[in-house]
């Protein structure tokens, strides 16, 4: 009986060991979180959104963006009052989560250790450890509780170091020191709530790539963000193609709208409420015509408009 009691702590010391938190997610436990993305994935277990659609997602509207979301049941994707870099500039990438809480030494204590176990820096703050994590393409979005003073996660340097790996730039829901150095890295910007030349202090790092919340969007490893100088949308992965595809031919409906109303051919009910047949075939034959290069395929369109119910 001794020795079963002796087996069944160890087998449960085992058990438990293989179990605890990690600071950063294992791939696993990343596509339990987004098992509806069914096309490539990076190696941690993000879903790989391909660079033509991050691209072209640049293109629309936070409102385009926000109401196809809407229309699909996720209502809490947004968060804006956001100082930003370079306004005019917006961004869009494979999102990396990174979570931080105030300091406690017991917990910090046990984040050091679990971050050595999984062969992360040891010199330098735990801030440097989501850095280490990216790829191109990758935006490093981080939870520091609205923390300015003391709550500083980069400066300059750390930002030369997220853009070469990534490419990309920040959002934290937090601060930021050496704006003037970080303005000067070409292609890097960042949407963030403050700035101060104190460093980082009292605070302690506790997960990479799991579900954290920015403000009032709940954001998922894997997500597609698009940051522009009014706000940003954090876009589930398996929704992002639907998502530009519906934009574009929104905004290609209002461009064809504008022009009928201008021309006095239909009145303003005729185009704001559901079209007539005649209207949708004037549309159809006003896009085979389209004075210019329509964002998305003759394929892509004709797959839209069989699926979609007038």
């Amino acid at each position: 009986m001794k020795k079963l009691s002796i087996f069944s702590a160890a087998f449960l010391l085992i058990a438990v060991a293989a179990t605890s938190q990690n600071v950063g997610s294992t791939p696993e436990y990343i596509k339990a979180l987004t098992p509806e993305w069914k096309g490539e994935r990076l190696p941690d277990g993000r879903p790989k959104v391909s660079d033509a659609i991050l691209e072209r997602l640049k293109n629309i509207s936070i409102e385009e963006a926000w109401g196809v979301l809407r229309n699909r049941g996720y209502h809490n994707q947004f968060e804006s009052d956001w100082q930003v870099i370079h306004p005019d500039e917006p961004m869009t990438g494979r999102v990396v989560t990174a979570q931080y809480m105030p300091l406690r030494p017991d917990l910090e204590k046990y984040i050091k250790e679990k971050g050595k176990a999984e062969n992360r820096a040891q010199q330098g703050g735990t801030n440097s450890w989501p850095i280490d994590v990216l790829v191109d393409g990758d935006v490093y979005v981080a939870d520091s509780y609205g923390k300015i003073v003391d709550g500083t996660l980069i400066g300059d340097n750390l930002g030369n170091s997220i853009y070469a790996k990534s490419k990309r730039g920040v959002i934290f829901y937090g601060s930021i020191r050496d704006q003037e150095g970080l303005e000067e890295i070409k292609g890097f910007n960042g949407w963030i709530k403050g700035v101060d030349p104190s460093y980082l202090t009292q605070m302690s790092l506790v997960s990479i790539n799991a579900p954290i919340r920015v403000g009032r969007a709940v954001v998922l490893p894997g997500d597609v963000v698009l940051a522009k100088k009014f706000g940003v949308i954090f876009i589930p992965a398996h929704l992002v193609e639907e998502l530009v595809i519906t934009a574009e031919v929104t905004a290609l409906r209002d461009e064809f709208g504008h022009l009928r109303l201008r021309e006095g051919k239909y009145k303003p009910g005729e185009i704001d409420s559901q079209w007539s047949d005649e209207i949708r075939k004037d549309f159809m034959n006003w896009l085979n015509n389209y004075p210019g290069k329509l964002p998305m395929t003759k394929t892509e369109l004709d797959n839209y408009f069989r699926e979609r119910n007038w």
